[in-house]
């Protein structure tokens, strides 16, 4: 479906969210202004091959040494070490501090092991009632001798995958982590390969695991951004199983002894709506939490490192989130099958296509602020002729200040056959000129 021009009053919509003036930023040869209004900024068209991506590097975390973070526009702040809270259903990044900063994840890395099994159900690979057996391993690192958190399975028990999910989910237990990773891959070890492959599939490019617990190994590490997309991908691909993170308490009925044990997350008691996720605490990393939270159909994702105390950590997750359920308003900028711009097409009947939507884009900003924010359309272009209708070519950048808060995927919203052979000739020409221009002034 090719979008329709936005009638009058969707632009001035748009123009009322702005500053006024529009924004044009040349990030390659060509760069073209489409009114975006409320961004109060240009849609720049990147044309030009892109620069491949360094693999990312994988240093230890260092305690102590957080990235220089500006104060955020809005005005709050927070004693975590890093933290950065999204929207769910947008994407929009409402307030983020050293979000790419390196950090032991503690137990946040059952988040993973959880993502790994719930696959693994969903593809019909593994059955809930499927049971393992406890190993003197799993009973020794992550049972009662451990001191650590546990789900108090006895040694040489069977316990079904639900069971051990939830111990591991409601109640951090390690003992729940270890039996599901040996019953599933035979070792720890072999599950955390498992694990990183998973991350490497969702995106998470910064993290690494070496254990399915997060129990203190210096090769763990994660950021606050890769365990949002972790935590996105739970409650969207995996419902059934992310359901376990919300319950409040978890009682071990197989044991000789049951013990209660109430969920560990703070959030979850604190009446806000929270149904998950997880905390974590080890001594180099301080106490953690990945939450989130529902209100009035909205749903906020957080993740918050460094905090010295279970206090703290609560109080500021809490904080936190109050705060963006409070401070934020959504406001639409296109709808679905709107075309924010074209994308330039080489030997094609058309020297353009128009990028559309394939769902609406809505974006949220502070109420009473508006801040000044740009959009821009990114791509690898001129397209090569012929062009299919509905190929995801690009992506739509919402940005406030040099921050990307939200990513839309673009797509063809036509299709456009192979020119003629004089505009084939044409188009061949024109790159030959274009392209001695930007390699004589270093655009290349």
């Amino acid at each position: 479906m090719i979008g329709v021009p936005p009638k009058a009053s969707d632009a001035k919509s748009r123009e009322s969210l702005l500053a006024d003036g529009l924004e044009t930023v040349s990030l390659a040869r060509r760069s073209v202004v489409a009114g975006l209004g409320g961004l109060a900024a240009g849609i720049v068209l990147s044309v030009g091959p892109a620069a491949a991506k360094p693999e990312p590097a994988r240093p230890r975390p260092e305690k102590g040494k957080p990235e220089a973070t500006p104060k955020n526009p809005q005005g709050f702040d927070t004693t975590a070490e890093t933290a950065l809270l999204t929207d769910f259903e947008s994407g929009t990044v409402l307030f983020e501090k050293n979000p790419d900063q390196l950090f032991f994840p503690a137990s946040l890395t059952k988040m993973m092991t959880v993502a790994v099994v719930a696959q693994m159900v969903k593809d019909a690979k593994l059955s809930l009632d499927q049971e393992y057996q406890v190993s003197e391993h799993a009973w020794r690192t992550g049972g009662a001798p451990s001191r650590t958190s546990t789900m108090f399975a006895e040694i040489n028990s069977r316990l079904k995958v639900a069971e051990l999910l939830q111990g591991t989910q409601v109640v951090s237990a390690n003992d729940g982590a270890i039996v599901l990773a040996e019953g599933i891959a035979g070792s720890e070890q072999a599950f955390a390969q498992l694990m990183n492959k998973r991350a490497a599939e969702l995106g998470m490019a910064s993290s690494h695991f070496n254990n399915p617990t997060g129990l203190p190994d210096p090769d763990n590490h994660t950021t606050a951004r890769d365990l949002d997309k972790l935590a996105r991908h739970l409650i969207a691909d995996q419902p059934d199983i992310y359901k376990f993170f919300s319950l409040r308490e978890y009682t071990n009925t197989v044991s000789s002894h049951p013990i209660r044990q109430l969920n560990r997350d703070p959030l979850i008691a604190a009446n806000i709506g929270a149904d998950g996720i997880k905390t974590g605490y080890i001594k180099e990393s301080g106490y953690n939490i990945c939450g989130s939270a529902v209100q009035n159909g909205q749903r906020l994702i957080l993740v918050m490192s460094g905090f010295k105390s279970e206090k703290e950590r609560a109080d500021e997750a809490k904080k936190l989130m109050e705060w963006g359920f409070k401070t934020f308003e959504q406001i639409p900028l296109y709808k679905e099958g709107e075309s924010p711009g074209d994308a330039s097409v080489f030997g094609g009947a058309s020297g353009s296509v128009p990028l559309v939507t394939q769902k609406p884009i809505n974006v949220l900003v502070a109420r009473g602020h508006r801040e000044n924010l740009r959009a821009r359309i990114v791509y690898t272009g001129p397209l090569q002729a012929p062009v299919e209708k509905d190929r995801q070519v690009g992506k739509l950048q919402v940005m406030r200040g040099d921050s990307v808060i939200q990513e839309t995927p673009l797509y063809t919203g036509a299709d456009v056959p192979v020119g003629k052979l004089h505009q084939r000739a044409l188009d061949a020409v024109s790159e030959l000129v274009t392209g001695w221009i930007r390699g004589s002034v270093g655009l290349r």
